[in-house]
């Protein structure tokens, strides 16, 4: 299970998000919706250790993970977190075969890549090299990159975003099925999809924008 409680980030600028007191449990999958720089995507990195909450604290299977140090939630994330970025991530230079096999130096097991780039219609690609992807194809290939982990938490950062509605929907019930008995949290901004997952939040309501006057007035 995943629980935030106080859960808020302050940026650069003394602007920042607060968010409502949040529970993901385990074996569910979550759709997070709302309008763009409304803070699904700053949730996601503050689930992943990416990002260090200014206050409040997160908690995964009992453990107080934003009270870790950098080091140890990057190990955390590598360990047990799949991480689908809306930027792919990529090496652009290496094969798709090559960008899943480099998880080998962090200790995975990627024998099952073969099957799961089938699954996801790209095995064709294997062999090609990531800059000659179109961006719907890349966007798998960072989907297979996460899910060959088999993690038991899957954040997922607009996994359709470049993909039809027929193919991403494809792509999401694989997320699920993917997920299992962990957790899956995905934002997107087609709502069409969310009813294939158990639960949907709207982040309109749920985090909070202040500017950086406010925080002064505040202080």
């Amino acid at each position: 299970m995943i629980a935030t409680k106080d859960l808020g980030v302050r940026f650069s600028d003394g602007s920042g998000l607060r968010y409502a007191d949040l529970t993901f449990e385990t074996g569910s999958s979550y759709a997070l919706l709302g309008a763009s720089g409304c803070g699904k995507s700053t949730l996601l990195n503050l689930l992943a250790g990416i990002l260090t909450p200014s206050k409040g604290s997160i908690v995964i299977d009992g453990q107080i993970v934003s009270g870790w140090s950098q080091r140890e939630r990057d190990a955390y994330r590598i360990a047990r977190i799949g991480y689908i970025f809306q930027d792919f991530k990529l090496l652009e230079d290496m094969t798709v075969q090559d960008n899943i096999n480099i998880l080998r130096l962090e200790g995975v097991n990627t024998s099952g890549m073969d099957a799961l780039l089938d699954r996801l219609g790209i095995l064709r690609l294997k062999k090609r090299r990531v800059r000659g992807l179109s961006g719907g194809e890349k966007q798998r290939v960072a989907i297979a990159r996460a899910l060959i982990k088999q993690p038991r938490i899957i954040l997922a950062d607009e996994p359709t975003g470049n993909l039809n509605f027929e193919t991403g929907e494809q792509v999401v019930r694989a997320l699920i099925e993917n997920a299992g008995e962990g957790t899956l949290i995905c934002v997107t901004h087609d709502d069409r999809l969310a009813p294939r997952f158990d639960r949907v939040l709207d982040m309109n309501a749920v985090a909070r924008f202040f500017d950086g006057r406010e925080a002064t007035r505040n202080a």
